[in-house]
């Protein structure tokens, strides 16, 4: 077997979604498989997180840094089984501050290659995207989702993926979107607001090393997308297009990840703006931008039960229009940028305790932000992606 193969496999702490298999391969086959995350956390901030901004972008989804002190994080609940030979169906509740459905979806069983996917779900765009945030390798997303994507991007819609017969590790997908979710907002289009497109392809090189890469775009349109203050937000209306590229690299002594292995990943999105911004209070203003950002960060793991990390990322708003002083799109001289390091100790596939620091200096003022995390797995649960 390939290392892309074996690697697209790899063990790492979550819930994932486990392939369909035939009503007739166990007497069990139709009960669901039930699991929980455990994800909480201690968080140190210097700044106030209450005040977060990011200065030139206007913030959307779940893009906030996260809470003071101790916090359940978002912890999960899942669900899933077969319904019939040719369906299957999960349910992910997210316990936070609030509880809400993550993931509701139904899904066919591959046929030729063609998988459709139908709910409530995250967007196959980018990398991280599709990931749970438990099975992230540091505690929050980067600057560069946050800013552009609202953190993740999940939306109620439909997807279909076709996986090509090719030796060499080809899909591609489009999906199409209500378009209620940042970057999208207010399900413009009449609940059709946004719709994606992407490729990836991947494969091994000898038996130590393993790469994907990606493409993707996503058109989404905006009606009175609310940021910022709920009871008096900034509005937008328009378009925001944004493109991503994505890279993977994954090394690990003949294929054998368990005492050592190494990870590098990063992706570069870029975002067109085009519409209105109307902030709290004020009058409409043309606003016409392509903001940007990327990250780079590296796994190493040095031992079975413990890993070390670095990550870098970067945003440039792309917007000085002096129009704009005062409001959350003043962009100022500086482009935000973060240092982030992280160890964490994993004592089974089942558990994972994890140490981060980041070094933020979106703003004027450096924020360092501290973070002590666990992750506890319970009940069914499976490999995650590649």
């Amino acid at each position: 077997m390939s290392f892309f193969k074996k690697a697209a496999a790899p063990l790492c702490l979550s819930v994932s979604l486990p392939a369909l298999v035939h009503a007739t391969d166990s007497a069990n086959a139709f009960n669901p498989s039930i699991g929980v995350i455990l994800n909480g956390a201690m968080s140190h901030f210097s700044q106030n997180p209450d005040e977060y901004a990011l200065p030139g972008f206007a913030l959307g989804g779940e893009s906030e840094p996260g809470a003071q002190g101790f916090s359940l994080g978002e912890s999960e609940l899942s669900l899933s089984a077969n319904i019939d030979p040719d369906w299957y169906g999960t349910v992910i509740l997210a316990f936070g501050e609030e509880t809400e459905v993550e993931n509701a979806y139904v899904q066919t069983s591959p046929a030729s290659g063609v998988t459709v996917r139908a709910g409530r779900f995250f967007s196959g765009i980018g990398y991280m995207n599709e990931q749970h945030a438990h099975a992230w390798d540091f505690y929050d997303a980067s600057l560069a989702y946050r800013a552009l994507l609202g953190s993740q991007l999940r939306d109620d819609g439909v997807q279909v993926r076709w996986l090509a017969p090719t030796e060499l590790f080809t899909e591609v997908g489009a999906e199409w979107f209500n378009g209620s979710s940042f970057p999208a907002g207010g399900s413009a289009s009449k609940g059709q607001g946004a719709w994606s497109v992407f490729v990836h392809t991947g494969g091994d090189i000898g038996v130590s090393n393993s790469w994907r890469a990606g493409l993707s775009y996503l058109n989404a349109n905006a009606d009175e997308r609310e940021s910022g203050d709920e009871d008096d937000p900034d509005l937008f209306s328009g378009s925001a297009k944004v493109a991503v590229a994505d890279f993977v690299w994954k090394w690990a002594p003949n294929g054998n990840d368990y005492a050592e292995a190494f990870k590098l990943q990063g992706e570069y999105l870029i975002s067109k703006n085009d519409g209105e911004f109307t902030p709290a209070g004020g009058s409409a203003l043309d606003y016409d931008a392509s903001p940007s950002g990327w990250y780079l960060q590296g796994i190493y793991k040095f031992s079975p039960l413990w890993r070390a990390g670095v990550r870098y990322d970067r945003l440039s708003a792309d917007q000085r229009d002096a129009a704009f002083d005062g409001t959350v799109l003043a962009s100022g001289n500086s482009d935000p940028q973060r240092s982030s390091v992280m160890v964490d100790y994993s004592n089974s596939e089942f558990s994972r305790i994890r140490v981060q620091y980041n070094r933020d200096e979106s703003s004027d003022v450096v924020d360092h932000q501290v973070f002590v995390q666990y992750t506890m797995s319970l009940g069914a649960h499976g490999a995650h992606s590649f």
